[in-house]
C-alpha cells in the first residue's frame, strides 16, 4: 500500500488518513444520523437462530436510554464490569457506557471465582453486569459468591432483565461532554506475573484505529457482517465500532459453531467477518461435510495467531474473497500492522502487512534498544496515537512496556523489509496463543503450585495442529506424591478458565537449567517437539 524504501528497520508514521477527535458515542450518533432506518444489529442466539433486531435509530435510542439510566446510579468516570458473551445488550452497554462517560471493564465469561474477583478488585469496578450462565459456567452463582466479599460493588445486574438494566434511580439529566482522550475501556491482558494487567484505552485510540482499518481494507458501506469473535476481547468490542462506522448490519453470534456460521453466511449473504485461524479451519471442515453457498463473502480478516499459508490458500480458494491478516496488541487499541487490498498472495502468507496510519514501527535489539538493520530479527516496537493510557494502577509495568520516548515494546520478535512489511518470528515473552487467545504460563503455574502434589512446574506452549499452540505442563512432584493428571486437571478447572488448563502433562525429575539456575523452557519445548515426551 505504501511505496517505501527504508534504510533500516524503522518506518515513520504515514499520514494518508485523517486523525479525528471522536468518541465511541460519536460513532453511533453519526451512523444513526446518516442512515437511521438501516439495519444495525441482528441477534443470533445460542442455537444459531436469528432473533431480535435493531435499526441504527433504535440502537442509538436504547444506548442513550441506558446512558441516562446509568447516570442516575453512577458518576462519570466510574467503572462497570461487563461479564457476558456476545449478546445485543453487550453492544448497547458498550455504547451506553461510553455516552455516559463511564468506563467499561471487559470480563471473560469463562472466568472462575478467583479470576473474576481479581479483575473486579484491580479495576476498582463499582458495578457488575452479567448473565445467569454461559456454556455451563454458573456466572450468577459465582458472582454472588465473589461480590459478597467486595463491598465496592454497588449492584449486580442481569443484562437480560431490562427492568434492572434500564432502571432509573432518580431524575434524568443531560449526558456529559465526553472527551476523546478520556478513558473508555479497561481490557485485561499480559498476565506474565501471575495475573493479567488492565489496559486502559481511550476513545481517540479505539475509534481512529477502526476508522483506519476500514479504509485500509477498502470495505464498502452497508451490507452484512458477522461478528463471532468475543466482545470481551479487543477484536470483538473494537470491530463493532468499525462496523457501525461503515453503517453495516452486524449479525452478532452468541457462540461460535462452524456449521451454523456457514449457514448464516448463506442465508444472510454475509459480506465479511473476523475469525482466528482455528475458526477458519473449523468452517472449512464443516463446509467439506455440508457445503454451503459462500459466494457473498468479499473480505475475511484473521489474526491472533500465525496463519499458515495453506489455510490462507484454502480460504481464498473456497470463499473466493480477499483475505487480510492483522497484527496488534490490546495496548495499541489494537491494530499495529495490517494488509491492504491488493497486497500479493506471498505478502499475505508471509507477513502481517505494513504499519497502520499514524503509526511508527521499529525493530529493536532487545538488549540495547538499537534499531536493527533491515531483515534482522528484533523486538517489534510501536509509537502511535492509539497507544494505551497505561496499565491500571501499575505505573511500574507501564514504564517497562512504554519507554521514555513513547515506544510500546510489544514483546514480539520480528523483522521489517525495505518496504515496511513486517514478519513475526517469535515472542520475547512466553505467552501462549491457543486458538487466537493469549494464555500466560505464570498464571497457570501459580495455580498448579497451590496443589500439594506439585513441587515445581513449568508451563510451555507446544505446537498443536488445531489450535496453533497447546498448553503443556511439566511437573516435578512433591516427595511421596504420585503423578495424577486428572487430579491436577480438576484443580485447574476449579480455579481458572477451561482453556487455560494444560492439555499435555509430563512428569520430570530434573530440569534443563541456565547458568543462573532458571528453567530453560525453550529446551523443554524443543524436547517435546523432538518426541522426548509421550503425549
Amino acid at each position: 500500500m505504501y511505496a517505501l524504501t527504508l534504510s533500516d528497520s524503522y518506518c515513520p508514521a504515514q499520514t494518508d488518513e485523517a486523525l479525528l477527535d471522536t468518541t465511541v458515542g460519536d460513532v453511533l450518533r453519526a451512523a444513526a444520523a446518516r442512515t437511521p432506518d438501516a439495519p444495525a444489529l441482528h441477534e443470533v442466539d445460542g442455537d444459531g437462530e436469528l432473533r431480535r433486531r435493531w435499526t441504527y435509530a433504535e440502537l442509538l435510542a436504547d444506548s442513550e436510554r441506558l446512558a441516562h439510566a446509568l447516570l442516575t446510579r453512577y458518576q462519570p468516570g466510574e467503572r462497570i464490569a461487563v461479564w457476558a458473551p456476545n449478546i445485543p445488550e453487550w453492544v448497547i452497554a458498550e455504547f451506553g457506557l461510553a455516552l455516559a462517560g463511564l468506563t467499561l471493564v471487559t470480563v471473560n465469561p469463562g472466568y472462575q471465582p478467583r479470576e473474576l474477583k481479581y479483575v473486579l478488585e484491580q479495576s476498582r469496578s463499582v458495578g457488575l453486569f452479567l448473565i445467569g450462565e454461559h456454556r455451563g459456567n454458573p456466572m450468577a452463582r459465582i458472582a454472588a459468591e465473589v461480590v459478597a466479599d467486595l463491598p465496592a460493588i454497588r449492584e449486580v445486574v442481569d443484562m437480560e432483565d431490562h427492568a434492572a438494566l434500564f432502571r432509573e434511580a432518580g431524575p434524568l439529566g443531560p449526558l456529559p461532554q465526553v472527551q476523546p482522550r478520556d478513558e473508555v475501556q479497561i481490557q485485561y491482558t499480559s498476565g506474565t506475573t501471575g495475573f493479567p494487567k488492565g489496559v486502559v484505552l481511550h476513545h481517540h485510540g479505539i475509534t481512529n484505529n477502526q476508522f483506519h482499518a476500514q479504509a485500509r481494507f477498502d470495505c464498502p458501506e452497508g451490507g452484512s457482517a458477522m461478528l463471532m469473535t468475543p466482545m470481551f476481547h479487543t477484536s470483538g468490542c473494537g470491530s463493532i465500532i468499525g462496523l457501525v462506522h461503515t453503517g453495516r448490519r452486524t449479525i452478532l453470534v452468541r457462540q461460535f459453531d462452524p456449521r451454523k456460521a456457514n449457514a448464516l453466511i448463506e442465508s444472510e449473504r454475509i459480506a465479511n467477518f473476523v475469525a482466528v485461524p482455528t475458526m477458519l479451519v473449523a468452517m472449512l471442515d464443516a463446509d467439506g461435510a455440508s457445503p454451503r453457498e459462500l459466494s457473498s463473502v468479499t473480505h475475511i480478516f484473521s489474526g491472533g495467531a500465525m496463519v499458515p499459508p495453506e489455510i490462507v490458500r484454502q480460504v481464498c480458494d473456497r470463499f473466493g474473497c480477499a483475505f487480510f491478516i492483522v497484527y496488534g496488541q490490546t495496548e495499541a487499541s489494537p491494530l499495529i500492522t495490517a494488509h491492504a487490498a491488493g497486497d500479493s498472495f506471498e505478502d499475505v502468507c508471509e507477513t502481517v502487512g505494513q504499519p497502520m496510519p499514524h503509526t511508527e514501527i521499529s525493530i529493536r535489539d532487545p538488549a540495547t534498544n538499537a534499531v536493527m538493520p533491515l531483515d534482522t530479527v528484533g523486538e517489534i516496537c510501536a509509537r502511535a496515537y492509539s497507544i494505551m493510557l497505561g496499565y491500571n494502577d501499575d505505573p511500574e509495568a507501564t514504564a517497562k512496556t512504554i519507554d521514555a520516548e513513547g515506544w510500546l515494546h510489544t514483546g514480539d520478535l520480528g523483522t521489517m523489509d525495505r518496504r515496511g512489511f513486517v514478519k513475526i518470528t517469535g515472542r520475547v515473552k512466553e505467552m501462549i496463543i491457543r486458538g487466537g487467545e493469549n494464555l500466560f504460563p505464570a498464571e497457570i503455574e501459580n495455580i498448579l503450585l497451590e496443589h500439594p502434589d506439585v513441587a515445581e512446574v513449568a508451563v510451555v506452549g507446544v505446537p498443536d495442529p488445531k489450535f496453533g499452540e497447546a498448553v503443556a505442563a511439566f511437573v516435578r512432584l512433591s516427595a511421596g506424591a504420585s503423578f495424577d493428571p486428572q487430579a491436577l486437571i480438576a484443580h485447574c478447572r476449579a480455579n481458572i478458565a477451561a482453556q487455560k488448563t494444560p492439555t499435555h502433562w509430563h512428569q520430570v525429575s530434573e530440569w534443563p537449567l541456565t547458568g543462573s539456575g532458571k528453567i530453560q523452557k525453550f529446551a523443554l519445548r524443543d524436547q517435546w517437539v523432538a518426541g522426548a515426551f509421550n503425549s
